[in-house]
């Protein structure tokens, strides 16, 4: 009997989405460039089990029923290329390329095309929840060719996750689609840690709550309106004791690690023109933890005011989760326009519904949030911001008090909270009739002449000025400040 499934790349990712299609009665092939790996993964985690193992691509190949599936769990970039390119002399027409590492989707978009040329069907899915989701269910967000969907569709679907009964795994659009999605998903994990990381920052510096303080708190936290997977593992790990009886997180360096997904996220938005702010900072405060030998030197040189907050604890607490509520919806909100406008852009067709389900289960994001998400999208499928949903604009507004108390706070101590305070100006800033650009529009105009439309004029008529007298009528038509 052949393999309903190939799978090259056996890292840890790997290894667990092939134990999890074996527990669903899938027979799956497997390959990995140093062959080793190939025997110790059947002599250790896959003994017992019908996974086959090759050596060769060629091996591999000739192992699988057709329509052969092949399934790369490599690193994203050339990587993935060279492996189509070995992959491809090997295969028939109607077979299937799997991507599913974290891929950009221009890539993807790609790959689909120019395999399709070869009457190769490829596929570039997102796959969220980490080591333990691969192994028992995770989110899995597949795009490309939907040729394909119908026969990887069985298989997917079965290893998921589930909620209520669904699979967090619907196809999610043509092309890049799946990649897409999950580099949105990536963003809004970003700011869903940074926000995390500044209440405890606010909790432990600000109020000098100790670890075991700080887990009792995550832990009500996670049984109501903030109940996560990363609430959850944030209380786990704020409970955590070392080997001397200590918390583990209070010795662990402040330098944060990341593999581009986030940054590709605000890159995309910043083409796009759609206000990113919290995702952006979340990226940024990363790059700054990274300085640390210069944060430490600046410390030094320029010491924060001695300060210590003397008023009602339990009030501030409160206000700090409030903070972490509204900021959430903020960073939610700009993904799903950010998707909203890669949509229109992309022609993506993006069912914004059908992607908080897929985010309920499995993935890093999941929580009981996306519920709320899917109920506006179901209620108006067409809703230009979450920030507009009845639900979304009641549970904001009772945050916005404690909100902005939590940012004063900050403030007053010394303690950063970009996420919170640029989510905070974003909600200022969208729901303020008049901004300051008229200003800004003036300035530009005037040092470049590149026009302003007028409030007292139709919209799409555009004005000159000639400010200082001598600067000339005609407006500039050939660049852009």
């Amino acid at each position: 009997m052949k393999a309903n499934i190939g799978l090259i790349g056996l890292a840890v990712m790997g290894q667990n989405l092939v134990l999890n299609m074996n527990d669903h009665g899938f027979k799956v092939a497997v390959y990995n460039r140093t062959t080793s790996t190939v025997d110790e993964f059947l002599e250790g985690p896959a003994k017992n089990t019908l996974v086959v193992g090759t050596h060769s691509l060629e091996e591999l190949v000739d192992s699988l029923a057709s329509p052969r599936i092949v399934m790369l769990m490599v690193k994203a970039g050339d990587v993935v290329d060279q492996y189509i390119d070995k992959l491809v002399p090997l295969l028939s027409a109607g077979d299937i390329i799997v991507d599913g590492g974290n891929s950009l989707f221009t890539d993807t978009n790609r790959r689909t095309a120019g395999l399709k040329e070869k009457n190769i069907n490829y596929i570039g899915t997102g796959v969220s929840g980490g080591e333990e989701g691969a192994r028992h269910g995770p989110s899995i967000m597949p795009g490309g060719n939907q040729a394909a969907w119908a026969t990887v569709k069985p298989i997917f679907q079965a290893i998921s996750a589930h909620v209520d009964g669904d699979p967090c795994c619907e196809w999610v659009g043509d092309n890049g689609a799946g990649h897409y999605v999950k580099m949105v998903h990536n963003g809004i994990e970003y700011g869903d840690m940074q926000l995390i990381c500044e209440a405890y920052q606010l909790l432990s510096e600000g109020l000098g709550l100790s670890a075991d303080e700080m887990h009792e708190i995550f832990t009500e936290w996670n049984q109501g309106e903030l109940s996560s997977y990363l609430i959850e593992i944030t209380s786990n790990i704020l409970a955590y004791k070392d080997e001397d009886g200590l918390p583990l997180v209070d010795k662990i360096l402040d330098t944060a690690g990341q593999k581009g997904t986030g940054k590709w996220t605000g890159i995309n938005a910043l083409d796009l023109g759609i206000p990113l702010t919290l995702i952006g900072e979340s990226v940024f405060a990363r790059c700054l933890s990274a300085q640390k030998s210069e944060r430490v030197r600046a410390a030094q040189v320029l010491p924060k005011h001695d300060q210590s907050f003397s008023g009602d604890k339990q009030a501030m607490i409160t206000a700090i989760r409030d903070a972490l509520y509204a900021a959430k919806i903020i960073s939610y909100a700009q993904g799903f326009r950010l998707m909203r406008e890669a949509s229109k852009e992309y022609n993506l067709s993006l069912n914004y519904g059908e992607i908080a389900l897929m985010w309920r289960g499995g993935c890093i994001i999941r929580s009981q949030f996306l519920n709320d998400i899917k109920k506006a999208y179901d209620g108006n499928p067409d809703l230009e911001n979450l920030l507009l949903a009845d639900f979304f604009v009641e549970a904001i507004s009772k945050a916005d008090a404690g909100w902005r108390k939590a940012v004063v706070l900050g403030i007053e101590l010394g303690i950063p909270t970009p996420a919170f305070s640029s989510a905070l100006a974003y909600y200022d800033g969208y729901r303020t009739e008049r901004l300051p650009a008229n200003l800004l529009q003036a300035q530009r105009d005037y040092f470049g002449a590149h026009t302003y439309e007028r409030t007292d004029k139709p919209r799409g008529e555009f004005f000159h000025t000639d400010w200082t007298g001598h600067g000339g009528k005609t407006a500039s038509s050939t660049y852009t400040v």
